[in-house]
């Protein structure tokens, strides 16, 4: 081939030549990013609500009635009945045994400002020298009263008395209304009338 081919050549297929020349350098350039890794940065922004002390999350529970030391206790979120029981040093000698092993749910998660009350058990003799149980409170007791009891409260009737035994038991009264879904003027017709312990 001689020098007029060869521009010839160069004429016919120059920009073709070019143009795959620039194509290929786009295509690296392109591709240059996955080729070289960069270095990955990490920013840790501390959050200032996180940064509060593990002793300031807890919760407080007033521990009462037949435990060996009744007051009030600053456990971790999270804490069991059975947790504040052992703080308050466990169950007095009076304390109503049947009633907690019956009632009580020791598993039972302990709420912020709630209050755990054990009873004693009174015994006194009657005429005929047998103990029976000193009446102590008048008040229906949500976690261990009968569907016939529960019906008689103002605003329950059969069928609500037998959501609130489905969802037994309660650390507080004022889980009828989140837990068995009783009306919250109900609630406030009968909230004295009623106890948990």
């Amino acid at each position: 081939m001689g020098e007029t081919g060869a521009l010839e050549f160069i004429k016919q297929f120059g920009i073709l030549i070019l143009v795959g020349v620039v194509g290929v350098g786009a295509l690296i350039y392109g591709m240059w990013g996955t080729l070289i890794t960069e270095k990955a940065t990490v920013e840790i922004v501390k959050n200032q609500e996180l940064g509060t002390r593990f002793e300031e999350l807890g919760i407080l529970v007033d521990v009462g009635g037949a435990v060996e030391k009744p007051g009030v206790y600053k456990l971790p979120s999270g804490s069991r009945i059975g947790d504040a029981l052992v703080l308050a040093g466990g169950l007095a000698a009076s304390a109503d045994r049947e009633w907690v092993a019956q009632t009580l749910n020791l598993a039972s998660e302990v709420k912020d400002g709630g209050k755990i009350y054990i009873p004693e058990k009174n015994v006194r003799a009657g005429s005929t020298g047998e103990p029976r149980l000193a009446p102590t409170d008048t008040r229906i007791n949500i976690n261990t009263a009968s569907t016939g009891e529960l019906d008689s409260l103002v605003g329950i009737g059969e069928a609500r008395a037998k959501t609130i035994i489905a969802n037994r038991p309660y650390g507080s009264t004022e889980e009828l209304v989140s837990k068995a879904k009783i009306p919250q003027s109900v609630y406030n017709k009968i909230k004295d009338k009623i106890s948990v312990y």
